[in-house]
């Protein structure tokens, strides 16, 4: 059994209306989750296949950190997906610092957040002082290391730059991966 806490305003939506978004992660992912809404505290224990019993906590720590459901049970799809967290907070200097760093990963209109979810084709939420990122090992990759360079201040359009490229790389592996799945002559 693992202890996952939660904020206090994401007890609701991991519960979802009626207990359907708990039941829903306990059939899919095979755990049984009891959730303490007094203090967030959510105890994760696996009661079918092992395996898919340890994406449970991180699906409801997915949950925690501003996924929707749907996203965070996405960790389920292949054994390869991933949840991962890049820290705002321990890059800044202060609360003020905070809110412009966040600004630089969120851009104008929410535009940055967006472009790293459509180059990569990863899951990328902003919650409290985090970046939430679901996804292939890849593509967590590429997002983890733009927001590393927004965070160092780097430029947007290098930044873009860089997703950009990695987006073609990604594309041209996935090109390689199938093109011989036919019949060689």
């Amino acid at each position: 059994m693992q202890h996952v806490k939660i904020p206090q305003d994401r007890i609701g939506v991991l519960i979802g209306e009626g207990g359907e978004t708990m039941r829903e992660i306990e059939a899919e992912a095979e755990v049984r989750l009891d959730i303490d809404s007094e203090n967030g505290s959510v105890a994760v224990e696996t009661v079918g296949d092992p395996v898919r019993g340890l994406k449970g906590p991180e699906i409801v720590r997915a949950i925690g950190r501003g996924f929707a459901p749907e996203d965070a049970l996405r960790l389920l799809e292949d054994d390869m997906m991933l949840f991962d967290i890049v820290d705002i907070d321990a890059a800044s200097r202060n609360k003020n610092d905070m809110k412009r760093k966040k600004g630089r990963l969120i851009g104008e209109g929410g535009r940055t957040r967006e472009l790293m979810e459509e180059l990569t084709g990863a899951d990328v939420v902003i919650y409290g002082s985090t970046l939430g990122i679901i996804g292939a090992p890849q593509e967590v990759d590429a997002v983890r290391n733009a927001a590393e360079m927004l965070l160092d201040g780097a430029p947007h359009g290098a930044v873009y730059s860089f997703l950009e490229e990695k987006h073609n790389e990604m594309k041209h592996q996935g090109m390689e991966y199938h093109r011989f799945s036919g019949s060689q002559s």
